[in-house]
């Protein structure tokens, strides 16, 4: 893209944000990769009612849509196992992510709720979603298929 700072700024809707290279802001990334599934996050959804709840509050890279009836946090069933998506990007999932306050806080039409971090603290020992390590890099699309090796 040429101008990434001018897409960013309209996908956004904001005139004050700018890409910046990281040297001075300090963020915390346990892994390169963070994959949900659309079971927990149905689960999430379901035991908040009145909470307005999707992936953005969890930033993660991949989401999975899992076939319905699909149990919440199967994504733990994946831990130690390596998938390919698409057309030969694998990765390596090590393990689940230790949530923090920040799925709480406010976000553009999502309001601040703390009943969120606490429903999932609750429920799953404050964890949501698998991170993963990429073993093999490739370019994935919306739609590609996730197949466990």
């Amino acid at each position: 893209m040429a101008d990434s700072d001018a897409y960013l700024r309209a996908h956004l809707r904001r005139d004050d944000v700018e890409l910046v290279p990281e040297g001075e802001v300090s963020h915390f990334d346990q892994l390169p990769v963070s994959v949900l599934t659309t079971a927990t996050l149905d689960w999430v959804q379901q035991s908040l009612p009145g909470v307005p709840v999707d992936e953005r509050r969890f930033r993660p890279n991949i989401v999975v849509r899992t076939p319905p009836g699909t149990a919440p946090f199967v994504e733990d069933n994946w831990l130690g196992r390596t998938a390919v998506i698409g057309e030969g990007t694998r990765i390596e999932f090590v393990r689940s992510s230790e949530r923090c306050v920040m799925v709480n806080e406010a976000q553009a039409d999502l309001p601040q709720s703390s009943l969120v971090l606490k429903t999932i603290s609750a429920a799953h020992d404050n964890r949501l979603d698998a991170l993963a390590r990429v073993l093999i890099p490739g370019n994935i699309a919306l739609g590609d298929p996730v197949v466990f090796a």
